[in-house]
């Protein structure tokens, strides 16, 4: 019961974040980041190891630095949701901005967009449900709060024609809706165990990697259109980049590798926005001592 009222009030303090200005938002962002940097040592931790196995160039102070910025980046990302979700169509509209090859997403051709883990996930995703006509998809993970989880769904359902698809739904289902037309809006570039994984490079280093970007985009006979979100101050900025030639091959490591080595070229443009918190190296090859 204490549970569900304190999401409650959460869920209503979100809400009351969607009316401030940008600014204030992003300063309240700037103080919650640095409390999780300091009391979330866990996460820290976490995020330093995989910053000096991806970066071992860099300095002590430099790595310092560089997690207090994801931390802050993670925290004013999380408060936008209150924006994304609840403010109002047209305010979205002037804080989410689409750059690039926008024509991609013309037509019906299947494709399967490739969205990195970087904190301005959700502005991608709301940006495209509301801005194009077509019907998007992608594949969601159900919260154990089910407060938390409807609201969630519903600020991911809030635009458009969308469809988010559970564990239960199954490859066969996802692969038709892709047939069909539907670009499916995959995250594919984060450690989901060693059962469904192959073990390729990220940044010099194995990292057990889902193949699940080369496989649906040969299953569904889609191409393949990297889309990277970057936050701004002035909201956020949703590049779409040309859509990959070649891609799929008919080596599904070869090209999750080639994934892997071309994610690393849009971190590098925007290293503290990328999703460092994550345990990427939690599952190692065989005689590899742990990360953590």
């Amino acid at each position: 019961m204490l549970s569900r009222l304190l999401s409650k009030f959460g869920i209503v303090m979100m809400q009351l974040l969607g009316r401030l200005p940008l600014a204030w938002v992003r300063a309240l962002g700037c103080f919650l980041g640095w409390a999780l940097y300091v009391l979330a040592v866990p996460r820290r931790r976490v995020a330093r190891a995989n910053l000096r196995l991806c970066f071992p160039d860099l300095s002590a102070r430099q790595i310092r630095v560089l997690t207090i910025h994801t931390f802050v980046h993670f925290a004013q990302a999380w408060l936008d949701r209150g924006w994304l979700w609840h403010g109002s169509a047209a305010l979205n509209r002037r804080r989410l901005t689409l750059t690039g090859a926008v024509n991609e997403l013309q037509g019906t051709e299947p494709m399967v967009i490739f969205a990195p883990h970087f904190v301005g996930l959700d502005a991608g995703w709301t940006a495209l449900t509301q801005q194009s006509t077509r019907h998007f998809t992608t594949i969601y993970t159900d919260q154990a709060n089910k407060v938390i989880d409807a609201w969630i769904l519903a600020g991911r359902q809030r635009f458009g024609h969308t469809r988010l698809f559970g564990r239960v739904d199954g490859v066969k289902t996802i692969v038709a809706t892709l047939r069909a037309g539907d670009p499916l809006y995959l995250l594919p570039d984060m450690n989901f165990g060693p059962q469904e994984s192959v073990f390729v490079p990220f940044y010099g280093v194995s990292a057990a990697t889902v193949p699940s970007l080369s496989r649906f985009a040969r299953l569904g006979r889609a191409k393949v259109v990297p889309v990277v979100t970057s936050m701004t101050r002035q909201g956020y900025e949703v590049h779409i980049m040309p859509a990959w030639q070649g891609f799929p091959s008919d080596d599904v490591v070869a090209d999750t590798a080639l994934m892997n080595l071309r994610l690393q070229s849009f971190i590098d443009a925007m290293p503290d926005q990328y999703f460092w918190v994550h345990k990427r190296f939690k599952d190692r090859p065989p005689g590899a001592s742990s990360v953590y």
